[in-house]
C-alpha cells in the first residue's frame, strides 16, 4: 500500500522536514500541530487548544473527513496543571471540535515545544470514510 504525504500550507503549515499528514489506506496520521504563527501563539493554553483542534479538524476534513473520524490523540502540554485549571472551557472546547464524538486521547506532560509561546501540541490519527 503506497504512502501519500500531504502538506497543507493554508490550514496548518509544517516544517521542511516533516509532512503535516501521511495517509495509508483509510488511516490518516496528523503530525503534532500547534498555535504557530497564529494569535493564539503565546497567549494562554486555552486559547492554543481552540486553535490547535481547529487546524486538526479543518486537516481531516480537507480529505472529507468528520470530528467523528478521529480515532486517536496525543495531547503535548508543558504544563498539565496550566491545561486542567479551567475544566468546563476546556470540555466545552473538545465538544465544540468534537461535536462530543470524542477520539481516544493521552496526555502528556514536556518540558518544552519547539518554539517559545507554544504550550499544546496535538497530533491525531483520523480514520477515512
Amino acid at each position: 500500500m503506497p504512502l501519500e504525504r500531504k502538506q497543507y500550507p493554508d490550514i496548518a503549515p509544517a516544517g521542511p522536514t516533516y509532512y503535516r499528514a501521511v495517509i495509508a489506506g483509510n488511516m490518516m496520521f496528523i503530525s503534532g500541530c500547534t498555535a504557530r504563527g497564529t494569535d493564539s501563539q503565546g497567549k494562554s493554553m486555552m486559547e492554543q487548544l481552540d486553535v490547535t483542534l481547529g487546524r486538526l479538524v479543518a486537516v481531516a476534513a480537507a480529505e472529507g473527513a468528520g470530528a467523528g473520524s478521529f480515532a486517536k490523540i496525543t495531547c503535548f502540554v508543558t504544563n498539565i496543571a496550566d491545561y486542567q485549571a479551567d475544566r468546563d472551557k476546556l470540555q466545552g472546547l473538545f465538544a465544540k471540535h468534537f461535536q462530543e464524538k470524542y477520539p481516544a486521547n493521552s496526555l502528556i506532560e514536556i518540558t518544552a515545544l519547539a518554539e517559545p509561546g507554544l504550550d499544546v501540541e496535538i497530533e491525531a490519527v483520523v480514520v477515512l470514510d
